[in-house]
């Protein structure tokens, strides 16, 4: 486990890591920068940089975690690579769904691969899907993440690229949104997020504006409008406040 700084989880678990660009979103790829920095310290799991590796002495790693906590599964790769045999897929699901204390949250821009798996998956509350959506472009992902098995199902706009201004979000439980950061950042213009927000708003989609980005993301801040937008999907709401009764 490590814990993270990303403002919407709260610690990181890759039973798999490296990764290829399928998208416009993956240009400045945070995690290739990540996973060489790694291979340059030595670190085991990142010996070949950020070429495809699946590591089976990590899957069990959450079973030893007891205190409950929320999981961001693979951020140093994406679970429905074509690359990655179908049972080394289940068997991480199979992990998620031993591990009912945690929440897990599982993002991928492999939409179509999900959708397909998803009969095969045994979905449980704990286990949040969602996908990457940066642009107009992408949005069809959406459909696919609609069509599946799972019980929360969120949207993660960063990089956010372009305007998305027909969003269908029947179906949708969050909506996250955020600027690219790091080398070489493309801007992110405020009227496309104001335009998310609004839409999430009408339909009653919980809205999270993680960072305006850029090279000096933290200069830059988080807020959106004069305020912060920290809105979490009810359904967490409601496994906190079953967690503290438990626990």
């Amino acid at each position: 486990m490590a814990k993270s700084a990303i403002e919407w989880t709260g610690s990181t678990w890759n039973p798999v890591t490296g990764c290829t660009k399928i998208s416009s979103g993956c240009k400045n790829c945070y995690a290739e920068r990540m996973a060489k920095r790694l291979q340059a310290m030595g670190q085991a799991n990142y010996v070949t940089g950020f070429e495809l590796a699946m590591h089976p002495k990590s899957l069990e790693l959450p079973l030893s975690w007891k205190k409950p906590q929320t999981i961001f599964v693979n951020s140093m790769s994406d679970l429905f690579l074509e690359e990655i045999p179908t049972e080394f897929i289940k068997q991480v699901f199979d992990v998620m769904r031993r591990a009912h204390w945690h929440t897990f949250q599982v993002l991928t821009k492999r939409a179509a691969r999900l959708a397909e798996l998803s009969p095969e998956i045994a979905w449980t509350s704990n286990i949040w899907m969602g996908v990457s959506v940066e642009n107009d472009d992408c949005t069809f992902r959406i459909d696919h993440l609609r069509d599946c098995g799972a019980h929360m199902k969120f949207l993660s706009m960063e990089p956010l690229l372009g305007p998305t201004p027909n969003l269908r979000l029947n179906g949708i439980d969050w909506v996250i949104v955020g600027g690219e950061s790091g080398p070489g950042a493309r801007p992110m213009k405020e009227e496309w997020v104001v335009e998310i927000k609004e839409q999430c708003l009408r339909a009653n989609v919980p809205f999270f504006f993680k960072q305006w980005g850029g090279v000096r993301k933290k200069k830059n801040g988080r807020e959106l409008e004069g305020k912060t937008w920290d809105q979490m999907p009810r359904i967490q709401q409601r496994r906190q406040h079953s967690l503290s009764a438990f626990l």
